[in-house]
């Protein structure tokens, strides 16, 4: 990233980085499953014949309290009766019209899809069994001016298991705690184009990540249901909280609409040219291993808010577009956090020992979801700065092409042309090795393809340390330190970077480049 602002820091106002959208959920575990829900209704006491009239009148009971507040402060409750309606545009509507720039907003009910249970009948073993299933359901969605995160919504399942799920936005937050500190600003829709003091205003979003999650959150589960203590008890239970979609995103302000139009159209076309394609430069993987075999998929669109480029594996993204003219915003969304890995104790152990586990859902580990995220964003900057590299590719490229010294060895010139080293150069710079790095047994598949007997194997990889020397003697790549595994350089990247577009280009193209 730090290359990318030296480039153009005589067009930038300043950098922002932190939460655009973030959506969480509230479950209640033990009753999210059947085995669970078995345990509960048997200690309240109900049979499986009574299931029905028990859980309509929990839920008549739920809806009943959790509209009490939009009646009681004389505020709408409105049903939707098509999915097609946008939620959110009636609730901004609604709020500018009744001038409300503190509390309820509005309650939008709507009947949807969800995740249930229903009573199951066998005839011919005459039994009657508790069944998970997908069926419709009310779902009452609560809009509010909050008094900390401004504008915000949450819904609730009106059926068993009763599922929460809460969304709010990090620009919208950081307004008000610009508001609070007497920080000047200018924001359109949900991205600031000018900040009185941005360091300032960079710390603030920084403050948002120490948020007591759990806290916080079961208050919202209290505005949705004032009455979840009484409606389980005796059964004591509470909300398991984690992140359905988390959005990180790093704005660049540019001074003018013209200094970022200037550049936006080139990194637009070498983000489509250089990271797509299997092959693709990507900044997130469906397995951080070597194993992914998912589907990497690159796009770009001209939206509403810019044109957009957003590269996709699986469920996880990460985008670059230019919004309200001066604002440049590289956006890494993470729905599957189990793609990465984070250094931490076994659940249910916070004092035992530390190793390398799959990140969590759960907001015990959002730090590090955004410490992932923003890594992210900051080496798509810096490929992108690549992108624009002003050194001729042959001042590149020639350095490579003559021998090098590796521990007073000769080391051969790299052969980018060549398809071998061609096939080298595309396998480090995928993207799934672009944030945890790769080892020897990962290049191995992609260079030599699956292979049988363990001999083989051997013979193969002792082939791909030799290529890993090649790379590190011609300073492409470098080792992690206590580890094995190697990660481009910076020099290496902008190289990769520049061979990899070249490798997408027509002979026509390059003539008429050359022309």
């Amino acid at each position: 990233m730090e290359t990318f602002i030296q480039q153009h820091e005589k067009k930038i106002i300043g950098v922002l980085s932190g939460f655009d959208r973030l959506v969480l959920t509230g479950m209640l575990r033990a009753l999210a499953v059947t085995s669970g829900m078995m345990d509960y209704l048997n200690r309240m006491g109900v049979l499986l014949k009574e299931f029905g009239s028990f859980v309509e009148k929990k839920s008549n009971d739920l809806k009943a309290a959790s509209l009490e507040a939009a009646r009681r402060l004389d505020r709408p409750v409105i049903y939707l009766p098509s999915p097609k309606n946008s939620k959110e545009d009636m609730a901004r509507q609604i709020a500018e019209r009744d001038r409300i720039d503190n509390g309820l907003i509005v309650v939008l009910t709507s009947v949807e899809p969800c995740r249930t249970y229903e009573i199951c009948r066998n005839a011919k073993k005459k039994l009657i069994t508790l069944e998970p299933r997908i069926r419709k359901c009310l779902f009452l969605y609560h809009y509010w001016m909050d008094e900390r995160f401004g504008f915000m919504h949450a819904r609730i399942q009106t059926w068993y298991p009763f599922t929460i799920r809460v969304c709010l936005n990090g620009r919208e937050w950081l307004s008000r705690q610009m508001d609070g500190q007497g920080i000047t600003y200018d924001r359109r829709d949900n991205c600031f184009v000018w900040i009185e003091d941005v360091p300032r205003a960079q710390r603030l979003m920084d403050e948002q990540l120490s948020t007591d999650w759990p806290g916080v959150l079961k208050m919202v589960a209290c505005r949705l249901n004032p009455i979840h203590e009484q409606l389980l008890s005796p059964y004591r239970i509470d909300y398991y909280w984690s992140t359905y979609q988390s959005e990180w995103a790093t704005d660049i302000m540019f001074r003018s609409p013209r200094d970022l139009e200037t550049i936006y159209p080139s990194l637009v076309r070498g983000g489509i040219s250089a990271f797509t394609s299997v092959d693709v430069m990507r900044f997130l993987g469906k397995k951080l291993n070597g194993s992914f075999l998912g589907e990497v998929v690159s796009s770009y669109k001209k939206r509403p808010e810019g044109m957009r480029v957003k590269h996709q594996v699986k469920a996880n993204s990460i985008k670059v577009y230019d919004k309200q003219g001066t604002v440049l915003r590289v956006e890494t969304t993470l729905n599957e956090a189990r793609d990465f890995k984070v250094f931490r104790p076994k659940e249910g152990e916070p004092r035992g020992p530390k190793s390398w586990r799959r990140m969590r859902k759960g907001v015990a580990d959002l730090y590090e979801r955004t410490r992932v995220s923003q890594t992210s964003n900051e080496r798509y900057l810096e490929a992108l700065a690549s992108l624009r590299i002003d050194e001729p590719l042959k001042d590149l490229v020639a350095p490579l092409c003559k021998r090098a010294s590796w521990h007073g060895q000769h080391i051969r010139p790299l052969r980018p042309w060549a398809s071998d080293d061609q096939e080298l150069i595309r396998t480090v710079s995928r993207g799934e090795f672009t944030i945890a790095g790769f080892r020897n047994k990962d290049l191995l598949p992609h260079l030599y393809g699956a292979t049988k007997s363990k001999e083989e194997r051997r013979r193969l990889a002792a082939r791909v340390t030799f290529k890993l020397r090649l790379l590190r003697a011609h300073k492409l790549i470098r080792k992690l330190p206590h580890t094995h595994r190697y990660v481009l350089t910076r020099r290496g990247r902008i190289i990769t970077t520049a061979l990899l577009q070249t490798f997408a280009l027509s002979t026509q193209k390059l003539t008429e480049i050359a022309a």
